[in-house]
C-alpha cells in the first residue's frame, strides 16, 4: 500500500506535516496498518478526536447562551423542532471544510484567494476578521456577566481570562492546548445538574423536539427573527474557517476521515443537547414567574435559575457560561490567525513556539485584548455590537457556504473526494434557505417594523427564484453530461482515495466557470456589498441616537 509521506501535498506550513499527536493519543506519519479490531480502531479514534468536539461546542458559546435561554424564557420549549433541522445542516457543513482541511493541506482563505481571485479571498479573509472581532467582544461579555454573577470583578476578571486564554494558545504544544480545550469541552456538564434539579417535563420536550409548531399568541416576526437568531448562532461562518485550518494543524489525511467524521458527530450531539438543555431549563425557571417572556440577558437566566434551583444551580450556569466564552473565544481567534497566516504566507502553526511564528501568535493576542479592552471600557455599546455580530453573520453566511459548495465540487482541489449529487442537492437547498433568512434579517434590522406578510412575501419569492435556479441547473447538468464527464468519474474511480492529496496550488489551473456561476457570483457580490453597507450606516445611526 502507498505510504502517505510519498504523496505530494500543497500543504503550506511545514509544521503541518508528521505525527498526529493528538489530546488522547499519536498516530505516527505514515501509519497505514489497517485498524481490524476494535480496541485499535478504538486508539485511533482517540488520538483523532478533538476538532469536531472543539468548533462544535466552541458553538454553544456566550451568543448561543443569550440565544437557546431567551428563547426558553419567552416562549417555553415550543422551538426545540428547529435544532431537530439544523442537525443534518451542521453535519453537511462541516464534513465538507473536514474532506477539504485533510485532502488539500490548504485552509479555507487561501483556497478560495487562489481558485476564485483577489476580490473574493480578500472579502473572505476581511469579512471573517471583523465578524470575528466583534464575535469575541461577544464572548468576553458573556465571561463579564458570569463573573457579575459570581460577584468577581468585571475588570481584573476580563483582563486575566483573555491573558488565560492567550496562554493557553501560545504554550508551543499542540497537543498541549487540546487537551486543555477538551478540559474546557467537558465543563459543558455543569449544565446537566441545572437540568436535573429543574427536572423539565420530558415528554413535553421530546415533542416539541420532533413537532413543529408555533408558540401560541406569538407574532410570526418575532419568531421568525428569533429562529434566523438560532440558525445564525448554531451556523457560523468561523466554524468552517477553525475546523479546516485545525485538522490541517493536526496533520489528519484522508486515510482518517471516516474517525473525523465521528468526532464530528459526537460534537453535534453536544452541542444539539447543550442547547436543548438550556431552553428547557429556562423554560421551566421562568414558567408561571413575573419573568416568564421577558428576556433580559444571560445574568438574568442565572438569577432565575437561582430562584427556581438554588443558588448553587446559578453559580454553574454562571461557570458554565464563563467555560464556553473561553472556549469560543480561543477557537475564534484561531480561526483568524489560522486564515490571515494562510493567505499571507506566514508560519500559522501550534506546533510552533512564538518564537517561530511571532505573526501567528501577535494577531491572535492582539485580537483578544482589544476585544477584552473593548469590553472593560466604560460606555462601550456592547449592545449594539451584539446585534451587529447577529447581523453581520446571517448577511456573510450565504457567502461563507456559496464557496464551501464550490470548493467541494472542484476536481482539481477535492479529486475523489468531490460532492455526490445529493450532498450538492441538500446543500443547495440549504444555500437558498440561508440567503432567504439572511435578507429576512437584513431587512429586519433596516426596516425594523416589518411585517409577517412582508416576511412571508420575501419567502414566496425566495422560494420560486430557487425553483428556476433548480431547474436552471439541472438542465445545465443534463447538458453538459458527455464523455468528459464519464472520463473523469472513471479517473477517479481508480485513485485510492485514502492516499490522494490535492497537488500544490502552483500546479493547479483556476476552474472555469460557466455563465451561470459567474452570473450568480456577481449578484452575490452585489447583495453583500449591498447588504454590508446598510447594516454599517444602520449601526452607526443607531450608535448616533438616530
Amino acid at each position: 500500500m502507498t505510504n502517505d509521506t510519498n504523496v505530494p501535498s500543497a500543504v503550506l506550513d511545514s509544521a503541518h506535516t508528521g505525527d498526529i499527536r493528538g489530546a488522547f493519543g499519536t498516530i505516527r506519519q505514515g501509519d497505514v496498518a489497517p485498524r481490524t479490531r476494535t480496541s485499535m480502531r478504538l486508539k485511533t479514534l482517540f488520538a483523532i478526536i478533538g476538532p469536531g468536539l472543539i468548533v462544535m461546542v466552541g458553538d454553544n458559546d456566550a451568543g448561543a447562551f443569550g440565544t437557546y435561554t431567551q428563547a426558553g424564557q419567552n416562549y417555553g420549549t415550543r422551538m426545540l423542532w428547529t435544532l431537530l433541522l439544523l442537525i443534518p445542516v451542521l453535519y453537511v457543513n462541516q464534513e465538507m471544510v473536514l474532506r477539504l482541511g485533510a485532502v488539500t493541506g490548504v485552509g479555507h482563505a487561501r483556497l478560495i484567494l487562489e481558485r476564485y481571485g483577489r476580490f473574493w479571498g480578500a472579502f473572505s479573509v476581511i469579512d471573517l476578521f471583523v465578524l470575528n472581532a466583534l464575535t469575541i467582544v461577544t464572548e468576553f461579555i458573556g465571561i463579564s456577566l458570569g463573573l457579575s454573577y459570581l460577584g468577581l470583578p468585571k475588570v481584573p476578571g476580563v483582563i486575566v481570562s483573555a491573558l488565560l486564554v492567550i496562554a493557553s494558545v501560545s504554550t508551543g504544544s499542540f497537543r498541549r492546548f487540546e487537551r486543555i480545550s477538551l478540559f474546557l469541552v467537558a465543563g459543558s456538564f455543569t449544565l446537566i445538574p441545572i437540568v436535573v434539579a429543574l427536572h423539565p417535563p420530558a415528554a413535553q420536550i421530546a415533542h416539541d423536539f420532533l413537532v413543529p409548531g408555533m408558540p401560541p399568541g406569538a407574532e410570526l416576526s418575532t419568531v421568525m427573527l428569533l429562529i434566523i437568531a438560532i440558525v445564525g448562532t448554531t451556523v457560523a461562518p468561523w466554524q468552517l474557517f477553525f475546523q479546516q485550518s485545525y485538522i490541517i494543524d493536526k496533520r489528519i489525511t484522508p486515510r482518517f476521515i471516516r474517525y473525523e467524521r465521528v468526532d464530528l458527530w459526537i460534537g453535534i450531539v453536544m452541542v444539539i443537547v447543550g442547547a436543548a438543555a438550556m431552553m428547557a431549563f429556562s423554560t421551566t425557571a421562568f414558567a408561571g414567574t413575573a419573568g416568564q417572556g421577558q428576556y433580559t440577558d444571560a445574568l438574568g437566566v442565572a438569577e432565575g435559575v437561582a430562584a427556581a434551583a438554588g443558588h448553587w444551580a446559578g453559580v454553574l450556569f454562571a461557570i458554565a457560561l464563563i467555560d464556553a466564552s473561553i472556549i469560543g473565544a480561543a477557537a475564534v481567534g484561531l480561526s483568524t490567525s489560522y486564515a490571515l497566516g494562510d493567505v499571507l504566507g506566514l508560519h500559522h502553526s501550534l506546533h510552533r513556539r512564538p518564537g517561530e511564528a511571532k505573526a501567528f501568535y501577535a494577531i491572535f493576542s492582539g485580537l483578544l485584548i482589544l476585544s477584552a479592552v473593548i469590553v472593560i471600557i466604560p460606555g462601550s455599546p456592547l449592545g449594539l455590537l451584539t446585534e451587529g455580530v447577529q447581523t453581520l453573520a446571517g448577511v456573510l453566511l450565504p457567502s461563507a457556504t456559496v464557496f464551501l459548495l464550490l470548493l467541494c465540487n472542484d476536481r482539481g482541489v477535492l479529486g475523489p473526494w468531490v460532492n455526490s449529487r445529493a450532498m450538492n442537492l441538500f446543500s443547495g437547498v440549504v444555500i437558498a434557505i440561508l440567503v432567504m433568512l439572511s435578507t429576512v434579517l437584513t431587512a429586519s434590522v433596516l426596516f425594523p417594523q416589518i411585517s409577517s406578510a412582508q416576511i412571508i412575501a420575501i419567502f414566496a419569492g425566495g422560494t420560486a427564484l430557487t425553483v428556476l435556479a433548480g431547474a436552471y441547473l439541472a438542465w445545465a447538468a443534463r447538458h453538459n453530461q458527455g464523455k468528459t464527464k464519464e472520463a473523469d468519474r472513471a479517473q477517479e474511480a481508480a485513485l485510492d482515495r485514502a492516499t490522494w492529496r490535492m497537488p500544490p496550488l502552483a500546479l493547479l489551473t483556476r476552474p472555469t466557470l460557466s455563465a451561470g456561476r459567474r452570473i450568480g457570483l456577481s449578484v452575490l457580490r452585489g447583495y453583500l456589498l449591498l447588504a454590508s453597507a446598510l447594516v454599517v450606516v444602520k449601526v452607526v445611526q443607531l450608535a448616533l441616537g438616530h
